[in-house]
């Protein structure tokens, strides 16, 4: 029975690790209490006190605790060693040293002391290999799952996989279900780390299978929420639900309170990632009436409160904040109610500052600046009560920014120094580069610019390395740290880039602007890896300066930059330095004509209104540089277009006499870089078409597409080699079958699709419904290999009233892995589509042209065409990628 000794295990706790202030979106399992147990030894009354201290989150007396009951189990067994010769007592006391010190990793693994926790759980893994493999199964497999987690959040993810594995085949052969699943899912979590996405997702879809065929029990609730969990960070939010549900319908069957309220706060944070904010608060209503948990009602009603300051309800907000201050004041302490206690002060100054600017005084309740001081300066005492440098941190930081709204610069940066010297050294990454921006903003605002652009560099640096632990691995990054991109990444690159570029004496220094269109670029590969929630764009890759200096030096570059007061333009010439130039202009005032403009686009009556405004972009982005570019022989634009300027094609703009598109090919660009560009082998264009005249059942907002057909023909006319799935054809997996088994160069689909900022609602339709984005890679890979040179998706649009929808265009031509994508950002008459198609497929099979030039002709054949003739018809059309 020596297995049965108390460990701190990954099976979740229904009461543990949920976020104040933020969605849930663990893909690791979380952490289960320690089972008590009756050992009447002084070590194993330590055991039972660390046990307590930790379940409470008073980590570093946990340690101390710990550290106490490992040596005296050490010197129980040198005692025994000498009292006894019965083996069987000797292998006990082995058998508790270890599990002890399994807890002791862990405990140190939550102060960021990763040396400790690595030198604990070594200790104890070489204990249990030494033992009787058959005794120490259980303690074996959940020491290693301890492990596997502290490996991860090293950054080690393919040890922490390999560890995983070891634990799930140990848990087979001890015929623990729960701990296979437990495994399972963690397994998932390191495959997506590495960035094998659909190993990962087929990963979570084994575990389902599992938990359907076990019987009803606490620990099936527990890992079908972990699983909700799980998905949920992978976008299945559907599946996600399920699960979750799931979960709810058991621990009601088995009147677990505790369970009940866990389920319906993980369905709450669902709900509010599908920006159904009526239903999740409602789940977080039900979660504060049915849990036991004062921290789970705490942290429930935090994140209701969110939800209102983001509507602006404030006579809701009156109601809430009293209500949760109360709660805070009935919390044991704790890392958790410390972060809660930091939360709720962050949101107090948003109501202020939501309030004042509603002008709706009546509304506040009273707290002040001062009230947010107090909490934030207990919540710090607190925290060294605690000896928890994290949490003191965290709590730090936010009094720092407090005294930095009010402009007391000297105090505000005392406090943030401290923090980030805490956070640094606690291993805390995401709270360190928040410190770090802190910090530039404060240098920033004494003018002390060389070290405001030194912290700036550092925070964009920890960014960089938590790439990909932002936005996979959300349980690594402190959950109880409120974190959303356009708040809390977005800023700091663009506040960098304009510290930068206001660096540059009277001329334009030319690693500057080099290090700020790098900077861009850093910020628009963290929006895609923020959308699909794994990172992007791995691989080898070539310059974007580099083609236009060797392979295509009749193009330019353009990179405009949206700041908060102005557009900045870089320019790159071929085999010219850089070059740089600015519009004073407010971002609201651009944002404001931009999607105006946007609204004209799509009309055919609109052309005049359509004109004066892309007068107006045109002054900003090309007016300063037309000379220079006809001087130089440019033929092609390639833009890397920042925030809404991607909604807008940019052949529409218009100089006063002409369209862009009448005197420039044009292409865009998701980065600096390209994938192995290089141009199409005219004489071996092979295409696979496929294509809906009518949208599947429960689509019907999208209209028929009945020149398909015609459509089709012209490919084929023009040359192009075709193998076609049409209407009851088009099925996905038709489609992945026939790119699958032959060499297709091209791949052209007309059919219904959307583009969205969101990757939920990112799709195209086939005869059975949507094909998600995140499917795109699974779609048109072969064995991970890009086989794809132009994907045309000829019949897509961005999503009505989404500023940010032409991040799903970026995120679908990245995703399909093709060298080239062509795609219409809103929906065209049909009859013009396939002229359009017929032209460019003609122009590209003719002879020796660029892609880029291709759809140029084509769209100057529609430009002339007298039914034609409105932007509105040839502009929708853009080029991602490789323009060759």
């Amino acid at each position: 029975m020596y297995f049965l000794i108390a460990l701190l295990c990954i099976l979740g706790s229904p009461v543990l690790a949920k976020v104040a202030g933020s969605i849930n979106s663990s893909s690791q399992l979380p952490i289960n209490n320690l089972t008590s147990l009756a050992v009447v030894t002084d070590p194993a009354s330590l055991l039972q006190q660390g046990k307590v201290l930790y379940n409470t989150g008073n980590f570093a007396k946990a340690v101390e605790v710990l550290q106490q009951a490992v040596q005296a189990y050490k010197h129980t067994s040198l005692r025994d060693a000498a009292r006894t010769a019965l083996l069987s007592d000797q292998q006990g006391e082995t058998l508790r040293l270890a599990a002890t010190l399994s807890n002791l990793s862990l405990a140190y693994q939550q102060l960021g002391a990763w040396s400790q926790a690595q030198q604990a759980i070594t200790e104890s893994l070489n204990l249990l290999k030494g033992e009787d493999e058959n005794q120490n199964l259980q303690i074996f497999a959940q020491s290693l799952d301890i492990q596997g987690r502290l490996q991860l959040r090293m950054g080690q993810s393919e040890a922490a996989l390999a560890t995983w594995q070891q634990a799930e085949k140990i848990y087979k052969q001890a015929d623990n279900k729960s701990g296979v699943v437990r495994s399972l899912i963690n397994q998932a979590q390191a495959w997506r780390t590495q960035g094998f996405y659909p190993r990962s997702v087929k990963t979570l879809e084994e575990v389902s299978q599992r938990l359907k065929s076990q019987p009803d029990s606490i620990e099936k609730t527990v890992s079908l929420r972990s699983l909700g969990d799980a998905l949920l960070v992978v976008g299945d939010l559907e599946k996600s639900r399920q699960a979750l549900e799931e979960s709810l319908r058991i621990a009601r069957n088995l009147q677990s309170s505790a369970d009940i309220g866990a389920s319906l706060f993980s369905l709450g944070n669902n709900a509010r990632k599908q920006q159904d904010k009526a239903k999740a608060i409602v789940y977080y209503q039900q979660t504060v009436e049915a849990s036991p948990s004062p921290l789970t009602k705490v942290q429930a009603q935090l994140n209701h409160l969110g939800l209102l300051i983001q509507d602006q309800q404030w006579l809701e907000v009156q109601t809430l904040l009293p209500l949760i201050e109360s709660q805070l004041d009935k919390l044991p302490l704790s890392r958790a109610s410390i972060f809660a206690q930091v939360n709720f002060s962050q949101n107090l100054s948003k109501v202020k500052s939501g309030v004042l600017q509603a002008s709706s005084q009546n509304y506040y309740l009273g707290f002040s600046r001062k009230d947010s001081a107090l909490l934030l300066a207990s919540a710090i005492q607190q925290s060294r009560n605690l000896g928890d440098n994290r949490a003191e941190a965290y709590a730090l930081k936010s009094l720092g920014g407090l005294y930095e709204e009010s402009r007391q610069w000297s105090e505000a940066q005392d406090l943030t120094r401290q923090g980030l010297a805490l956070a640094q050294s606690s291993n805390a990454p995401e709270i360190t580069y928040s410190l770090q921006w802190q910090l530039g903003r404060l240098l920033w605002a004494e003018k002390d610019i060389n070290g405001a652009i030194a912290a700036y560099d550092a925070a964009v640096e920890t960014l960089q390395s938590l790439r990909k632990d932002l936005v996979v691995n959300k349980d690594i990054v402190n959950q109880d740290v409120q974190f959303n991109f356009r708040d809390s990444v977005e800023p700091i690159y663009r506040q960098s880039v304009e510290l930068l570029l206001k660096s540059q004496e009277a001329k334009p220094d030319e690693k500057i602007l080099e290090k700020a269109r790098q900077r861009i670029e850093a910020l628009q590969l963290a929006e895609l890896d923020d959308f699909f929630r794994e990172a992007c764009l791995q691989g080898q890759r070539v310059t974007l300066d580099q083609v236009v200096d060797q392979d295509n030096p009749t193009a330019a570059i353009l990179y405009p930059i949206i700041l908060e007061k102005e557009v900045q333009v870089i320019v790159k010439i071929p085999k010219q330095p850089l070059q740089s130039y600015t519009t004073q202009i407010s971002h609201t005032e651009v944002e404001k004509l931009l999607v105006e403009l946007r609204k004209n686009l799509v009309n055919p009556t609109a052309t005049k209104a359509v004109q004066t405004h892309s007068h107006e972009v045109y002054n900003w982005l090309l007016k300063p540089i037309e000379s220079q570019l006809q001087k130089n022989g440019v033929d092609t634009l390639v833009f890397v277009l920042d925030g809404p300027l991607r909604n807008l094609p940019m052949a529409a703009l218009y100089d006063g006499k002409q369209y862009l598109v009448e005197k420039y090919a044009i292409a865009l660009s998701v980065g600096l870089q390209l994938f192995d560009p290089k141009p199409l082998v005219q004489q071996q264009l092979r295409a696979i078409t496929a294509g809906l005249t009518q949208p599947p059942p429960g689509f019907s907002k999208f209209a028929p597409l009945l020149a398909i057909k015609s459509e089709f023909e012209g490919i084929t006319k023009a040359g192009v080699s075709t193998t076609s799935l049409l209407d009851k054809d088009f099925k996905k997996k038709n489609l992945e079958s026939e790119i699958g088994a032959a060499s297709f160069n091209i791949v052209h689909l007309a059919t219904h699709g959307q583009f969205s900022s969101r990757l939920e609602d990112t799709f195209i339709l086939d005869f059975d419904g949507e094909i998600n984005v995140k499917d795109f890679d699974t779609l048109f890979r072969s064995q991970g290999k890009t086989i794809v040179e132009l994907l045309v998706l000829s019949a897509c649009q961005t999503a009505t009233g989404d500023s940010r929808a032409a991040l799903g265009l970026a995120g679908a031509a990245v995703r399909a892995g093709a060298r080239s994508t062509v795609a219409s950002l809103w929906q065209i008459d049909d009859e013009s589509t396939a002229m359009f198609v017929s032209a460019f497929y003609r122009e590209l099979k003719s002879g020796k042209i660029t892609k880029a030039e291709a759809i140029h002709r084509a769209q100057l054949q529609l430009l002339k065409h007298p039914n034609y003739k409105a932007p509105s018809f040839w502009s929708a059309y853009v080029l991602i990628g490789n323009w060759l």
